[in-house]
């Protein structure tokens, strides 16, 4: 037999070998666009993907969608069908030098045989600016069709000139129609049942991840006794699966957690508390957020959410985890129970908003600084009144300059701080009219800046 023979044999046995090894989720890989699980908006009848498989029209794409959701699948799909050249290189392990091997040899192809090149590169977000650079010339001249594979948003992470030649197509998780299809078709490949009650359970906790499913599975059915998945058996298998969390949930789940203290939910904070460091976020990013919280969202409606929250910051330098988890809670219960607030970052908005459009004004003569150094100063600064001179402990005078202040005690006063009517502000109030005045404080329009919506989230 000649050696090429032998050598084609070899590799035949051995795709076979690694095929039989290989993991469920990648036997249960599809190789034809009808077996594809889930994107009916892109692979439906009429879908835009589907109509460029089927044509082998395929123009450079970017396949967008979080783990799980068939991006490998599809350039599976694609290379099974495609008259092209099929390569396949992941952005973790390859550099520019293969690229520009890549793209070398493609070119010899289409001038030899006319044949064009798919490169299918996976994870393409890890490639920095010049490797994506070294794959430009090559997509713009239609040397090679790119499918670029990312978890991460490419309008973030992908040039923009590579980004302009390529259709971005986003990819769902899929639903829980769609797992429960997969989870049985793999069921009847291996020839195994499962109970109703651990389907439920398997297909709620992967969270529309087929990887995910498939993989708890294959670990369900080796602890099963007689192929019979039971719902033992999956929670058994939960256990060794990892919560996923990329770069977008840690953005997502983090602002879900704010929001729901935000919104006075400590069930729902809790829950967020929980996701976050299940997943292995860092506590010490979560203490740093409460602590912002307890003074954007609570304030001085209660003033001890700040304390308590610092106090749970510090545990968690001095505790660490796990145990520091219930300091957190603690904080996160006692923030979302508070009465809200955000009069202190309203207030603080508002005066730098003064600040940036008014020109700096001089520090009136009271109010500058005395020291022996600056004794020029002692004659105009002399008229400065000392409050606690005062039996009730304050003095009215001008803290402000007057071009910025406007008049005390009348409307045309600008008020940066105004107290809510909510937990221990209810009377702060009324102080305020008692030392200052009635007028900067009546009225709808006591300030441009009435009600404050926070655009960062």
């Amino acid at each position: 037999m000649p050696s090429r023979d032998r050598d084609d044999l070899f590799e035949a046995a051995l795709r076979q070998r690694m095929a039989e090894r290989a993991p469920l989720a990648a036997r249960m890989r599809p190789t034809k666009l009808g077996e594809v699980v889930g994107q009916r908006h892109l692979l439906g009848p009429g879908g835009p993907l589907r109509a460029l498989i089927e044509t082998d029209r395929l123009s450079s794409i970017v396949l967008w969608g979080p783990p799980g959701t068939g991006k490998t699948t599809l350039a599976s799909v694609v290379a099974a069908q495609t008259d092209r050249e099929f390569v396949s290189l992941s952005a973790v392990s390859a550099g520019v030098k293969d690229v520009r091997e890549v793209l070398e040899a493609a070119r010899r192809r289409l001038a030899e045989d006319g044949r064009g090149t798919i490169l299918f590169l996976d994870e393409v977000h890890r490639f920095n600016k010049s490797q994506q650079d070294a794959l430009l010339p090559g997509v713009e001249s239609g040397i090679i069709t790119l499918i670029g594979a990312t978890t991460e948003n490419p309008f973030f992470e992908v040039n923009a000139p590579l980004l302009s030649r390529s259709t971005v197509f986003r990819l769902h998780p899929l639903s829980e129609e769609d797992l429960s299809e997969l989870v049985n078709r793999a069921l009847d490949r291996e020839g195994a049942t499962i109970s109703d009650a651990a389907l439920t359970h398997l297909v709620d906790m992967a969270g529309g991840d087929a990887r995910a499913a498939l993989t708890t599975l294959e670990m369900a059915l080796a602890l099963a006794e007689q192929k019979e998945v039971g719902l033992e058996d999956v929670e058994r298998a939960r256990q060794s699966r990892v919560l996923p969390y990329g770069e977008d949930d840690h953005y997502d789940v983090i602002s879900a957690f704010i929001k729901s203290i935000r919104g006075s939910d400590p069930d729902a904070g809790l829950y967020w508390l929980a996701r976050m460091l299940q997943a292995g976020e860092d506590a010490r990013f979560v203490a740093r957020r409460l602590v912002i919280l307890a003074s954007e969202d609570v304030g001085m409606a209660d003033p001890l959410g700040l304390v308590l929250a610092d106090a749970a910051a510090r545990a968690v330098e001095f505790v660490g985890l796990p145990e520091a988890g219930l300091n957190l809670a603690h904080a996160v219960v006692y923030l979302a129970t508070a009465p809200k607030s955000n009069s202190v970052t309203a207030g603080l908005i508002r005066a730098n908003e003064d600040v940036a459009r008014r020109p700096p004004a001089a520090v009136p003569g009271p109010l500058r600084s005395v020291h022996p150094y600056q004794r020029n100063k002692l004659e105009e600064g002399g008229d400065y009144v000392y409050p606690h001179n005062d039996p009730s402990g304050f003095v009215r005078q001008e803290y402000r300059p007057t071009e910025i202040a406007g008049e005390m005690g009348t409307a045309s006063r600008r008020v940066y701080y105004r107290p809510s009517s909510h937990g221990l502000e209810a009377g702060i109030e009324a102080r305020l009219r008692e030392w200052w005045g009635d007028a900067p404080y009546d009225g709808e329009n006591w300030w441009e800046f009435q009600k404050f919506d926070d655009p960062r989230r």
